[in-house]
């Protein structure tokens, strides 16, 4: 009977992930009806290598192949709070703690405490889940270091 409920949610999860890439793929068809209208023409340039077309050369595992299975810690973050220790220990079952998060503010995805990406909660039968909404380029990660 578990197993069924398994792959309900299997399925579900499916169906909640091909509804976001077909809305992605329309996004990037329209974005790009729009920009061929926009834009002059312009011819495809030839003198780029492909990387498309498989190469004379045996496969050999590349350096990222070697860093595949590395286990990391992927953390939502939903808020964060200070409290003085004597708040700690007064704390009890059916306490409200107040985070600094607002609601409906995305929340933070993190790899190994560096932020790499925020999104939003979605419920999938009964089970959380988070949509990335936003993915912090290497630059922007960076950037919020020196601060």
């Amino acid at each position: 009977m578990s197993n069924d409920n398994e792959e309900q949610a299997l399925d579900d999860w499916a169906a909640a992930l091909a509804e976001q890439q077909a809305a992605d793929e329309s996004a990037a068809q329209a974005a790009a009806a729009a920009t061929s209208m926009a834009g002059p023409n312009i011819a495809a340039a030839d003198i780029f290598q492909r990387f498309d077309t498989p190469s004379d050369r045996p496969a050999s595992p590349t350096s990222i192949d070697m860093i595949m299975d590395i286990p990391v810690t992927l953390t939502v973050e939903l808020g964060r709070t200070k409290i003085a220790i004597r708040s700690l220990l007064q704390l009890a079952q059916g306490s409200v703690v107040e985070l600094d998060g607002l609601a409906g503010e995305p929340m933070d995805v993190l790899v190994n405490g560096c932020l790499i990406a925020q999104g939003e909660v979605v419920v999938v039968n009964d089970k959380f889940g988070i949509r990335l909404t936003d993915i912090i380029t290497p630059a922007e990660r960076i950037r919020r270091l020196h601060k």
